[in-house]
Parts: C-alpha cells; structure tokens; sequence
C-alpha cells in the first residue's frame, strides 16, 4: 500500500511509458524542421520537387501531435477553460479531473478507437499507397489514430489513479498553475 506523497508503482510505470513515448517523440520536430527546410531550398534554389519529402513532413507531423497527446495530457496542457478549475480546491479539481478522464476522455477514445478500426483494418487490407505516387505506407499513418488511443488511454488510467489518490489524501493535489499568465 502506498504511503502519503509517494505514488504506487503502476502509476509511475505508467506516466514514465507516456514520458518515453513523449520525450522520443519530441525529436522527430527537429527532423521535421530540417526536412521541410530542404524541401523549401530544393524547390526555390534548385526546382526540384518530391512527392516523398513533403509527404513525410505530412506524416512526422501526425505523429507529433496523436502520439504527443498522452505527453500532453500527463502534462496538463491541453486547453482548458479555468474560469472556475482554477479557484476550486485541490480536491475540487481532483473530482472534476477524475470526471473528465471517465466521463469524457474514456468514452471518446473508445469511441474514436471502436469507429476507427475498421478504417485502419480496410487500408491493412489493401496496403493503402499514396494517390501521389509519394509514400506508400498510407496505412502506417492511419495506424497512428489507434496507437494515439492506446496511448491517451494508457495516460487516462493514470489520470484516473492519481486523482483517486488524491482525493483519498495518498498524494498532494495538482501542482500544475491553473492562474491567468499576465
């Protein structure tokens, strides 16, 4: 069992997972960066375009933002209206955490996880190309939308710990700042 302020170990083996798949992820925006200045330089300096090379800013740019989003999400920053979060007790946000993780990010990971699958299965099952003649892993970029949930579901049940450990006095309330920046 759990002392006060120290969190149990699924909980730190999950958000260290959500911390590696995140950090990693971050360093494909500098790859990101360096490709799409080449594929400016090449097609001002020199007129040569490729198909390839701007389909792939496309693709490294999906797996920033749907494998980041558990990242952001361990790091509270998504948007947020805090008109009312931010004046209410670590207890109070807690509660309305935990509400939000089963309430709204379960079912619509599950949602989007359920109406997704058949879309990823039916570009699985033909190999799905770029029309372009660009990248012809078309359905590798679509997978992208289930690992995304996996992953915002892996980081919701460590949500939901957390603020179940809050609320039960086993750990300190939210430290992220919720106050207006000036």
């Amino acid at each position: 069992m759990p002392t006060a302020n120290r969190e149990p170990v699924l909980l730190t083996w999950l958000d260290g997972f959500t911390e590696v798949v995140g950090r990693s992820i971050a360093w494909l925006v500098i790859v990101m960066m360096v490709v799409q200045f080449a594929i400016v330089v090449m097609r001002y300096a020199f007129s040569i375009h490729s198909t390839v090379m701007q389909e792939s800013v496309m693709y490294m740019h999906a797996a920033v933002f749907m494998l980041g989003a558990a990242w952001t999400l361990r790091h509270d920053g998504h948007v947020r209206v805090d008109i009312f979060y931010r004046r209410l007790s670590d207890r109070g946000r807690a509660w309305v955490d935990l509400c939000g993780t089963l309430f709204l990010l379960f079912p619509v990971m599950l949602f989007i996880g359920i109406g997704g699958y058949g879309y990823v299965r039916s570009s699985w099952a033909i190999l799905e190309r770029s029309p372009d003649g660009g990248i012809p892993a078309v359905y590798l970029l679509k997978t992208l939308i289930l690992v995304m949930v996996l992953l915002l579901l892996i980081q919701g049940v460590a949500q939901a710990i957390r603020q179940v450990l809050i609320l039960r006095g086993k750990l300190p309330g939210n430290t992220h700042d919720h106050g207006e920046a000036l």
